[in-house]
């Protein structure tokens, strides 16, 4: 980078950077210093209970007033510090040799406090560092989140339900003719509503003087306010990744949003998945995270999957019907919820042909005199039910 006040290389500003995590980690490791001297003369002093908690409790003010930080700040800094130093020495190590700020070394020491066992906090100083000084923060708190989540995935889903308990709506009436609206919400549930908002916020057209935020919080404010949008509130495009252990139940491996920014408990997903209320994309990994499977898990079909299940079929599946499968419905073979929105479970059935085979008024009859139903196959029975000779002659019968 180059300027005609000089030149600065990428070389000398990983030096500052260092230099100024060196500064922080001396920093903090002196307020620490300086807090537990502090805190064993005011022990020592032969006085009462209430007298020695007063004189404790003034530490962070008398080291907010020396380095011009809040009470706040200070005791931020003291109990991060305190939490790494005694309990993640790699990390700390890390911290004073200038390979990670003290922005990291916070958000660490938060995910410390989450984990319960011993040989988690160990796990996470082994592997943490390597991570946090090759990401910027935030892929970092995702990183700690989704690490958190399976370190300790018993004590991650009792704290998720416990914090699932607590859902709420708060409004907080502010000046001017304006208020904040806050919910505390499951993940998954805010992360489709604000999916929903971008995308029908960005539909308004460029013609709309209203900025996207404004877009966005109209939107809210008539969805919460009026019947008229005709669809769920949480209709969105969310993809999760579950690794296939946990699907088969080996394991309780967390689900985690495709892009990593929030997990929750696998079993949550099960009564969202029969509701249909959210557009669910899953994703199933294997143990290096490479991509085994893509099922959608709501009832419709996304446009994509639409359009190329479409384009397979050309017409209506019932022999006869010219109908074009892009005026058709998209119909599982195997009802929903229990047969997949997948290319193998869906095929293209017009109208008419959908209804009467909702009333089981469509089904193969073969040379033999058995009747199967239709919605098994496309065009005729499968091989693995009949012989060759069953599978060329079946007819389909309507009504």
């Amino acid at each position: 980078m180059s300027s005609s006040r000089g030149v600065v290389d990428e070389g000398r500003l990983t030096d500052l950077t260092r230099a100024r995590a060196k500064s922080e980690a001396a920093e903090w490791a002196a307020m620490l210093d300086y807090a537990v001297r502090l805190e064993a003369e005011y022990n020592s002093v032969d006085t009462t209970e209430f007298a020695r908690q007063a004189n404790i409790a003034t530490i962070p003010l008398e080291i907010g007033t020396a380095t011009a930080l809040s009470e706040h700040q200070v005791h931020r800094r003291l109990t991060a510090a305190d939490r790494v130093r005694g309990g993640a020495p790699q990390t700390w190590l890390a911290f004073e040799s200038g390979r990670i700020d003290a922005s990291r070394v916070l958000v660490i020491s938060d995910a410390i406090d989450k984990l319960k066992r011993e040989d988690s906090i160990v796990r996470l100083d082994q592997r943490v560092v390597t991570y946090a000084e090759g990401h910027t923060l935030t892929e970092l708190r995702r990183w700690l989140k989704r690490f958190i989540a399976r370190v300790e995935t018993d004590l991650y889903r009792e704290r998720a339900d416990d914090e699932r308990a607590k859902r709420g709506v708060h409004v907080e009436h502010g000046d001017d003719g304006m208020s904040w609206l806050s919910a505390y919400l499951p993940a998954f549930q805010a992360a489709a509503i604000d999916k929903r908002l971008t995308r029908e916020a960005k539909a308004l057209g460029a013609d709309d003087e209203r900025n996207t935020q404004q877009r966005r919080a109209d939107l809210l404010a008539s969805w919460l306010t009026t019947n008229e949008s005709g669809e769920p509130a949480n209709g969105a495009d969310i993809a999760v990744t579950i690794s296939a252990e946990s699907l088969a139940g080996v394991n309780e491996d967390p689900i985690v949003s495709a892009d990593g920014s929030w997990v929750m408990p696998a079993e949550w997903i099960t009564n969202l998945v029969k509701t249909g209320d959210v557009l669910w994309h899953r994703i199933i990994t294997d143990l290096a995270g490479g991509t085994l499977d893509h099922t959608y898990l709501g009832r419709f079909a996304p446009d994509v999957l639409a359009k190329a299940i479409a384009f397979r079929d050309a017409v209506c599946q019932v022999p006869g019907c010219t109908r074009s499968a892009q005026e058709c419905d998209g119909d599982h073979r195997i009802a929903w919820p229990h047969g997949p929105t997948n290319g193998a479970n869906l095929w293209s059935l017009c109208r008419r042909h959908h209804k009467l085979k909702s009333h089981g008024s469509i089904t193969w009859h073969l040379p033999s005199g058995r009747q199967m139903p239709a919605e098994r196959t496309a065009h005729s029975p499968p091989l693995g039910d009949v012989s060759w000779g069953e599978h060329h002659l079946a007819q389909i019968l309507v009504g």
